[in-house]
C-alpha cells in the first residue's frame, strides 16, 4: 500500500501547516490496526488516549521548581536579558487616564490666564473729570445739530428753487 499521502500530511503536521480536517485524517489513519512499522511510534500522538490526558494539580509547582522559581506568586515576573528579574506592574484605569487629566488641567489654566489677560490693564473708571468731558461733548453735539439741520433745509430749498426755475424756463 502507498503511504505517500500520509507521509506528506506528517511532514505538513511537523511544520504546523495542517488543517483540522487533515489532522482528523491522521487520527483516523493511526486508529487503524494495520499501520506500517516505521509509523508505529507515531500512534500515541494521534490516539484518543493521548487527547484525554490532563495536567495534574501539581503541574505548576513542578514546572516552577524545574526553572528555579520559589512560588507561584513569582509567575508574573520576567527575566531581562542580563538575568535580572523584573516584576510586572499592574496599571489601573486612573493611572492610564492621568495624562489626559493633566492635559485638561493645562488647557484649563491656559484658558483662564488668557481670559484674565483680555481685561484692560489701565482701567480708569468714570471719574468726575470723565463726566465733565462727556457733558462738554454732549453740549457741543446739541449746539451743532440745529446748525446742520438749518443747512440741510436751506440746501433743500435751493434745490427746489432751481428745479422750479428750470420748469418755468421750459414753459
Amino acid at each position: 500500500m502507498d503511504y505517500r499521502y500520509i507521509e506528506q500530511l506528517m511532514e505538513r503536521y511537523w511544520n504546523a501547516e495542517t488543517s483540522q480536517e487533515e489532522e482528523s485524517i491522521l487520527r483516523t489513519f493511526f486508529s487503524q490496526k494495520n499501520i506500517p512499522a516505521d509509523m508505529e511510534h507515531l500512534r500515541p500522538l494521534f490516539s484518543d488516549e493521548a487527547s484525554g490526558q490532563t495536567l495534574g494539580d501539581d503541574f505548576d509547582a513542578r514546572m516552577l521548581a524545574m526553572i528555579g522559581e520559589a512560588s507561584p506568586a513569582a509567575a508574573d515576573r520576567t527575566a531581562a536579558a542580563d538575568g535580572t528579574v523584573v516584576r510586572a506592574k499592574r496599571v489601573t484605569m486612573a493611572e492610564r487616564l492621568m495624562p489626559l487629566f493633566r492635559a485638561a488641567a493645562v488647557i484649563a489654566i491656559v484658558l483662564t490666564i488668557g481670559g484674565a489677560l483680555q481685561a484692560p490693564w489701565d482701567n480708569t473708571w468714570n471719574t468726575p473729570e470723565d463726566y465733565a468731558a462727556l457733558q462738554q461733548n454732549a453740549d457741543t453735539i446739541a449746539a451743532v445739530q440745529p446748525i446742520q439741520a438749518e443747512n440741510i433745509s436751506d440746501a433743500a430749498l435751493d434745490s427746489t428753487k432751481s428745479t422750479t426755475g428750470i420748469k418755468a424756463a421750459k414753459d
